[in-house]
């Protein structure tokens, strides 16, 4: 019985010996994202619920229709098993066009379980930045270039940060799928959202600062479409706008999120608009 295999799913399958102790751990409903150690290997469990969420999504969709901001849109409010269902198909659209997302184990009505896809590419530009800072740079750089694909494929992300991102195969690899812009706003938009928005990760980061700016500008543009790139555009001219006041406030108190505004936003300004 140890040898025998159970597929949970039509992925991978588990050794008969972890299906107790994976159960045991989905029963346990401790942290949202827990990692639980099998004999093959570590699996996440991801759990979904709404838990304030949706008084969070309503504030802010009031401000962007009242600022008529499309790109400030929040992703719409779901029940737990309405999260896990946008989870599964995103992750089906990502694979439809063999761009690497972790594996599903197993699916439960508040919970999904997927596979280790260690190590990220938060913790490799850690590695990278103590011992080879152009590697550092140059895996920024990728990741724009492996976005300005994703867009060229017709698909956005939501939230294209190192902490959801790996390395598969020479390809970059996304998880964590609880965004999808695309459903409240026009893609070529949220597609810019997302350049924006790895912009704020990869400009506090880059160790050459400006060239790597420079460098994951031109690999996005390469791929994106123009559309997105129009979109950009026009983002950063509202964006611009708020600059002053966000160096302002910075003589006060600089804290991490605005000083990542203001790298990306000025640099991005700057492409645009001189």
């Amino acid at each position: 019985m140890a040898d025998e295999v159970i597929d949970m799913r039509s992925g991978p399958k588990l050794p008969a010996d972890d299906i107790a102790p994976l159960l045991a751990a989905l029963l346990s409903d401790r942290e949202r994202v827990q990692a639980v150690s099998l004999s093959c290997g570590t699996v996440w469990i991801k759990r979904h619920g709404d838990k304030g969420r949706r008084a969070i999504v309503a504030v802010q969709t009031a401000l962007a229709s009242a600022l008529r901001l499309s790109f400030m849109r929040p992703s719409p409010a779901e029940t737990g098993e309405g999260m896990v269902q946008r989870d599964l198909r995103r992750m089906g659209r990502f694979s439809e066009q063999n761009i690497p997302t972790a594996d599903i184990i197993y699916t439960s009505a508040n919970a999904i379980v997927l596979s280790d896809v260690a190590p990220t590419v938060e913790r490799s530009l850690g590695q990278l930045r103590k011992i080879d800072p152009a590697a550092h740079d140059d895996l920024l750089v990728f990741c724009s270039a492996e976005l300005g694909r994703l867009h060229g494929a017709g698909l956005c992300h939501g939230r294209p940060f190192p902490r959801d991102m790996f390395v598969k195969d020479g390809r970059l690899g996304y998880i964590d799928f609880e965004e999808e812009p695309e459903a409240v706003m026009p893609l070529a938009t949220a597609q810019a959202r997302d350049l924006w928005l790895l912009f704020l990760q990869l400009s506090d980061r880059a160790i050459d600062r400006r060239q790597t700016q420079d460098r994951a500008y031109a690999a996005w543009v390469a791929s994106a479409p123009q559309a997105a790139i129009a979109e950009l555009r026009a983002m950063t001219r509202y964006l611009g706008r708020f600059l002053w006041l966000a160096r302002l406030i910075g003589r006060i108190h600089m804290g991490r999120d605005l000083r990542q505004f203001i790298l990306a936003t000025a640099y991005l300004t700057t492409v645009f608009h001189g």
